[in-house]
């Protein structure tokens, strides 16, 4: 069976962009250097001209359900600089930062749900924040769960100072 008639079998037919004729062939494949496109150059069979295809894997984008029911795609820009303002003038590096968000993208794209609650999101960025740093936990928490005055502040603080602290053992 030729590449063509594989790549037809799997419902995927690629039409010449010079004179639309369906039948082709793959001459060459090559993967990207990050592994997630292959590029492939073809030949059709009629006018013999050659072009190029890219095939991705399709994204399905994560849809964030916000506190007051609006839904939006999720950002991974939003999130970075949520937390970039949580950790300003903090001792945290952008490699923890991005480390955490590529985790968080990854539980997020393994979840069954497509649909994710904006409250999920929250809780695991104050989570990870509150091993990070602590000063980047309550800034965060402050806005996320928009504190009212001063008595909110303290009863986080309240909540930090009371849990007992993780032991290290070397």
């Amino acid at each position: 069976m030729c590449p063509t008639e594989v790549y037809r079998d799997r419902g995927g037919i690629m039409k010449c962009p010079y004179c639309g004729e369906l039948n082709n062939k793959v001459i060459d494949s090559r993967l990207s250097k990050d592994g997630m496109v292959v590029r492939r150059r073809r030949k059709c069979v009629s006018c013999a001209r050659r072009f190029t295809t890219y095939e991705r894997t399709e994204e399905i984008p994560i849809i964030i359900i916000k506190k007051d029911g609006r839904r939006e795609e999720y950002s991974r820009d939003k999130v970075r600089q949520g937390i970039l303002r949580a950790c300003e003038k903090r001792n945290i590096s952008i490699e923890t930062i991005e480390a955490f968000l590529d985790e968080l993208e990854r539980d997020l794209k393994e979840a069954e749900e497509k649909e994710i609650s904006s409250t999920i999101i929250g809780e695991k960025i104050m989570a990870a924040l509150h091993k990070i740093d602590g000063v980047a936990y309550v800034r965060f928490a402050s806005v996320y769960r928009d504190f009212k005055d001063v008595n909110d502040f303290v009863d986080e603080l309240k909540k930090i100072l009371n849990k007992p602290k993780e032991v290290k053992i070397s």
